[in-house]
């Protein structure tokens, strides 16, 4: 084969004009940068970067080449250390870096100053990881502006593409298509980035056509943005209704789940691999929405998933009917991650009660070897740190291994099949696990072993296009991410996410410009989940200008025709009270789903699971103890303005997390409204008739604490469910347009689909 190095000059991309793109008539667009020092070879008319500069075409640099082909080529030319810095994802990182707290980063060991720094500038630490650890899997969070998102890209691509073999960086990103409650939607213009309703809402459309389109939109926005694998979707089916990640997964059916999850898949992958595909990493493996009790395994007191109605495997059929079931060529999604908590006495061939990250049998017996997955597993953040607190959220979760060395920890989780370690910057950890390796099984096998991995990991990057152009052009970028016919498509199906559960004497729709009354909102002051406090406030729950273009506004009861009240569903916490602990107790106590004081009587007295470093006892019980809802006055308003408005019709709007007891007030109003993260405005256009309801719920509403108590968390459509003063019953499937109960083809495939379970 004939080869040659020609020196190339192409338009450049708008920036400084490092950054150049070639396009092939017979081949796919090149893009590298001409800071890189890498040079372009000529090989028969066709033109490819020269990555590891050796003057020639390595097969992994032949685009032409299958991407299986090229992935095992690379690996086999990687040393140690590299295939050590692709097992890193990084931690979050933020653009530009904040001066403190867990998204920190530093700018030639100075904080981001705007007169001194661009926002595209990589930190000082972000140039460690790439060059001494040799990361290139990258985790993005908030971004100045899109533009300063996609400059950075390229800021980060020179940087990679100029050092050893070339790798690009695979950028990702959790979620962030959340609304801003309060924007305005105007089909004219567009914004930061299309804003939709959350996984719930659009579970709540019962369409999985939906969330297709949601994923080529969201696709081509990433992409524009630099990011190319999105850590998403949560498919857990959510069979338990206090668990404080509901609201992020499909609902508690395993077959909505499972159509809903394939459905976004396909979209972000494009069917096809190609240039505009966005990898997806789907969690969390085998399902996380068991923690007993409704505790979360981000936190200690909330580790053990538990299965007292026998049910593990229904928690696989998202994964395995849904995201591991494409119907494009893509198959199938291109990475899993597992959750932290340990799958209580599930592991039936080592009996270990250690995290899913950590189970030979979860991750290599079930997800590798029964299901054939052979796609990158990578564990969730901060699996392997070190364990001091029992309800911080940034502590290390190395949930049944807590007494294990670092590198004993990383050693455990690469034997049970996994290859990458989420929120670690440094590979050390990575090569200490390979000598332990080496001691049992020789370097031979751990070299294996490790190319087994890196092959997977490589393949993610090849699929997407990143070796051919990593680049992006901040104009496209300006043009496409949150572009008009984006934000249309994402307020419609907030429009369809929104359910109406009660309409006593068809108060609903309110043509006509009547007179509202909304009551200000109190919150009290809390913390964020990463710790730093959030003052409280008493203001308009909601944007009273854009209230204002739909009705008369007042401030006096007595003078409106109707009242709004907006609210959400109850907040009770974590489960877990440390000044419980001070007081002799052992720190747990019931997470409510109502709003006013819960006394657990009808709890177990002994908790399935339990043990920890921290705790000298397993019984984690709670039975008998009280909590109330951090937000018990959204009750208290409810009551208040019933009583202000003298029989005229109260329509509540619930902004919902997770199922509720309704009880305490579905009585005294006449209208409730259950949205899942949408806009004001969405709320507004229903409410005026605008739109007519058609969403139905992804979950049962329990008709009380009791049945949330006796459900077992396993399970799915195991609670009775509360019935309102009309006689209707709030179950799983259940909605009302301005006719009545919605009955149509949604209805009957999926109720269908529940009653054969």
């Amino acid at each position: 084969m004939k080869q040659f190095i020609l020196f190339l000059l192409v338009v450049p991309i708008l920036g400084k004009g490092q950054e150049l793109f070639i396009k092939q008539a017979r081949g796919v667009t090149l893009g590298y940068s001409t800071s890189s020092g890498i040079t372009i070879l000529d090989v028969e008319g066709l033109k490819f970067k020269d990555l590891n500069k050796n003057s020639k075409l390595d097969p992994y640099e032949d685009w032409r080449l299958p991407i299986d082909r090229r992935a095992k080529d690379l690996a086999k030319q990687l040393s140690i250390q590299e295939i050590a810095g692709l097992m890193l994802y990084s931690a979050h990182q933020s653009i530009p870096a904040r001066p403190d707290g867990y998204f920190a980063g530093t700018y030639k060991g100075k904080g981001f100053d705007p007169k001194v720094n661009a926002a595209s500038e990589l930190t000082d630490q972000q140039k460690k990881f790439l060059k001494d650890d040799n990361l290139r899997h990258v985790l993005i969070t908030t971004v100045s502006t899109p533009e300063d998102a996609a400059k950075w890209n390229n800021n980060l691509q020179a940087y990679c593409e100029g050092m050893g073999k070339g790798i690009p960086a695979n950028n990702s990103s959790d979620p962030r298509h959340a609304t801003q409650a309060r924007a305005e939607f105007n089909a004219a213009a567009g914004g930061l980035i299309s804003m939709w309703p959350g996984s719930l809402g659009m579970a709540a459309t019962f369409d999985p056509r939906m969330n297709l389109i949601f994923g080529h939109i969201a696709a081509a926005e990433y992409r524009a943005l630099g990011i190319t694998t999105a850590l998403s979707p949560q498919v857990d089916i959510a069979t338990e209704p206090r668990w404080s990640r509901f609201e992020g997964t499909f609902g508690e059916s395993s077959a909505l789940s499972a159509e809903m999850g394939k459905a976004y898949v396909e979209g972000f992958q494009s069917y096809t691999w190609n240039s505009q595909s966005v990898n997806t990493m789907v969690k969390h493996w085998p399902g996380g929405g068991s923690g007993e009790a409704g505790r979360d395994a981000h936190y200690a007191n909330g580790k053990f998933a538990v299965y007292p109605g026998n049910n593990f495997e229904e928690h696989f059929i998202p994964f395995t009917q849904g995201a591991f079931k494409l119907n494009g060529s893509t198959k199938k999604a291109s990475a899993v991650m597992p959750y932290y908590t340990i799958s209580w006495n599930q592991d039936t061939k080592n009996h270990e009660q250690v995290a899913n990250n950590y189970n030979k049998y979860i991750i290599n017996d079930l997800l590798r070897t029964k299901y054939g997955y052979d796609g990158v597993v990578c564990t969730d953040w901060l699996v392997t740190g070190d364990h001091k607190a029992m309800d911080v959220f940034v502590d290390g979760k190395s949930w049944g291994v807590e007494r294990l060395s670092l590198a004993e920890r990383h050693y455990k989780v690469l034997m049970a099949g996994v290859d990458q370690f989420g929120g670690n910057n440094d590979m050390k950890p990575i090569l200490d696990a390979y000598q332990l390796g080496i001691k049992e099984h020789g370097e031979a096998f751990m070299r294996l072993r490790f190319e087994q991995s890196a092959v997977r990991l490589l393949r993610n990057i090849f699929q997407v296009g990143l070796f051919e152009n990593p680049y992006v052009n901040p104009s496209n970028t300006k043009a496409i991410v949150g572009k008009a016919e984006y934000m249309k498509a994402g307020f419609d199906a907030q429009l369809k996410s929104v359910v109406l559960l009660k309409n006593k004497n068809q108060v609903f729709p309110i043509v006509s410009k009547k007179t509202i009354y909304i009551p200000k909102r109190f919150i009290a002051a809390s913390r964020h989940f990463l710790g730093f406090p959030l003052p409280e406030s008493n203001d308009y729950p909601i944007n009273i200008q854009l209230v204002e273009k739909y009705f008369n506004v007042t401030d006096n009861p007595d003078q409106a025709d109707f009242a709004l009240v907006c609210i959400e569903s109850p907040k009770s916490g974590m489960g877990y009270d440390p000044a419980d602990v001070a007081k002799g107790g052992n720190g747990y106590l019931p997470i409510s789903l109502q709003y006013n004081t819960y006394t657990a009587t009808d709890a177990r007295d002994t908790s399935i699971a339990g043990g920890d470093p921290m705790e000298n006892f397993t019984n984690r019980g709670y039975k008998g103890k009280t909590n109330t809802a951090a937000n018990i006055h959204d009750l208290k308003l409810v009551e208040e303005t019933v009583q202000k408005m003298k029989g005229k019709p109260v329509i509540v709007s619930l902004n919902v997390t997770n199922p509720m007891v309704f009880v305490e007030f579905e009585k005294s109003v006449d209208v409730i409204l259950a949205s899942f993260g949408v806009q004001d405005q969405a709320i507004l256009e229903i409410l005026s008739g605008k739109f007519q309801p058609q969403a139905l719920l992804p979950m049962q509403m329990p008709a009380s604490m009791k049945t949330v108590e006796l459900q077992k968390e396993d399970l799915p459509f195991d609670m009775e469910c509360h019935v309102d003063s009309e006689g209707h019953k709030y179950d799983f499937g259940y909605g009302l347009n301005w006719k009545g109960v919605i009955a149509d083809e949604r209805t009957r495939k999926f109720l269908k689909m529940k009653n054969e379970k």
